[in-house]
């Protein structure tokens, strides 16, 4: 696995590699608690560059920029009984249009990577904003513990 920058603080001006950006993605989903990673089953993260021509159509985008990630599957919600041959839910992670976002706000990079990850998983979830904005709020508090 990629090491990230101590600090948690992203060099801004620089593009992380997809490798770099996977790291991130992958020690905040460390950080969120095991309870709820627990819950999410055997979540795939993935990270590319932009959404690809089915997500545009689908998602009714105007620009490959105005998506910062994506959570496809089947919700807890939703689940019941899978059928079998079912595919792992999904988490696609858009690289650069969430360093493009990055690049106007003042949080630094693994915190923004760390939002929208807890964002999709809440889809999973079934969870409102603000539901999903509570569970932020506790991996920010794990983290510090």
């Amino acid at each position: 696995m990629a090491e990230i920058h101590q600090g948690r603080d992203f060099p801004r001006g620089r593009m992380p590699t997809t490798e770099e950006f996977h790291a991130m993605a992958l020690e905040a989903w460390e950080r969120i608690p095991q309870d709820f990673r627990d819950m999410c089953g055997n979540v795939v993260i993935r990270v590319v560059d932009f959404p690809d021509d089915d997500v545009m159509r689908e998602m009714e985008l105007d620009s490959s920029y105005d998506i910062l990630g994506l959570f496809e599957g089947v919700g807890l919600a939703h689940a019941g009984e899978l059928p079998t041959g079912t595919m792992p839910n999904i988490v696609t992670l858009y690289r650069k249009p969430i360093v493009a976002y990055w690049q106007d706000y003042e949080e630094t990079l693994e915190d923004l990577v760390a939002h929208v990850l807890i964002h999709e998983i809440g889809h999973h979830f079934g969870l409102s904003d603000d539901d999903m904005y509570g569970l932020e709020d506790e991996a920010a508090r794990e983290e510090g513990a």
